[in-house]
Formats: C-alpha cells, structure tokens, sequence
C-alpha cells in the first residue's frame, strides 16, 4: 500500500500507513505502563522499547495531536485516551465474517477485537454441518442469506477466511451487498472497486519470513 503524507481533497492530513500500524503497539506499550504504575514516558524510551530512531516516534505520535513536554516526556493517560480516539478503537464498527473454519472460529471467540472497536455480529459459512449454530453468541448463516440479513444488519466490514479459491467471489458478493471494507485473511489477491477498502493478512507471507529468518 503505498504510503500518503499529503493533504487530501477534505484538508486533513493523510496519516501514512506504517504509522497506522505502529500505532496500535504503542497504545499497548503504554498500557502497560499504565498498569505497572507509570505516569510519564519520553519519546527517546519508546524509540528504545521498539528499536527505531525517536524522532519517528515523535512524528508518528504528533498525527494523533498529542503533545510531549520537553524533558518530560508524555503523560501516558493521555497518550492512551489519545490514540483511542484517534484509531476510534473507542466505538463499535460492526463485522460480518464469511468462512466458519478454524481460523473463522478463533476470530469469533477472540475478545480482543471487541475491545479494539470491532464487532463480528454474523457468521456466513456453506457447510450444512456449521449453519444455524452459534459462536460465543455470534449466529452463522448460510451465504445465501446474506443478501437479507445486510439489510436489516448494517455492516461496514467483511472479513474473509474462507478457503482461497473462495475468496474472490466471497468478495464480490460482500462489495455488491454494502460492505466497504475487506479484512483479506487469505492468500489470495481479490479484486474490488477502487473505493473499497482491502487489508490482507496472511499467516503464510509471516511464516515464510520467520521459517527463512530462521534458517538462514
């Protein structure tokens, strides 16, 4: 994804897109010291907890509007009340998720996506054997229904963990359907409209840098 640090048509600042995902780190980091009792953090000791140069940390943190004081550092309430608000991990933005395997099953019970703002209010699955049961509350329905159930159950986000030869038409069936944003999980490469948004994710791609990291 290429990176934006221009201004865009509405005048906000395009934030680039490492820094989106550094973002999330820090908050965690700063959690933690929340926890451990800590008020205060300088950008020089989160440059050091993440090996990287302390005036990106500086830069990635200024997106979010916060401010350091010089010799002091930053208050960590602050920096987490900040970055939640500004990643909107402070609302609730619903998901449908289409493919009930293993990996479908593990996003369903991971909690840790409703404390980050994300909601997976619906399963879509074409095995008779999985549809009409239930996930930690979550109810999966056969594909063909999704057409109704978008409509009474308004949804921005689809996340795909099917199996790779199903991805595309998953795809196509959540963009025509209202969905505006794809969590990709497989490995294949899906095609969209230029207006929705697509994150991939593949376990593969990180598997293979870790096992050749590894070995070589």
């Amino acid at each position: 994804m290429k990176v934006r640090n221009n201004i865009s048509n509405s005048g906000q600042v395009q934030v680039p897109t490492p820094t989106l995902r550094r973002l999330p780190g820090y908050l965690s980091y700063f959690k933690a010291l929340k926890i451990g009792g800590v008020e205060q953090v300088s950008s020089g000791q989160i440059a050091s907890v993440f090996k990287m140069d302390s005036t990106l940390v500086t830069k990635d943190l200024s997106y979010t509007g916060v401010k350091g004081r010089t010799k002091v550092g930053y208050n960590v309430e602050q920096l987490i009340e900040t970055i939640v608000r500004f990643l909107d991990f402070n609302t609730r933005e619903n998901a449908f998720l289409f493919g009930v395997g293993n990996l479908g099953r593990a996003l369903i019970n991971y909690q840790g996506l409703q404390h980050y703002g994300l909601n997976i209010v619906a399963g879509f699955d074409t095995d008779p054997g999985v549809i009409n049961t239930q996930i930690r509350g979550v109810k999966i329905h056969a594909l063909d229904d999704f057409r109704d159930l978008s409509i009474k159950t308004p949804a921005r986000i689809g996340i795909i963990t099917t199996p790779d030869g199903s991805a595309q038409e998953v795809a196509d069936l959540a963009v025509a359907w209202g969905i505006k944003a794809i969590w990709n999980f497989t490995p294949q490469s899906i095609k969209v409209p230029e207006n929705i948004i697509v994150e991939n994710t593949s376990i593969y791609s990180d598997l293979a840098v870790i096992l050749n990291k590894l070995n070589h």
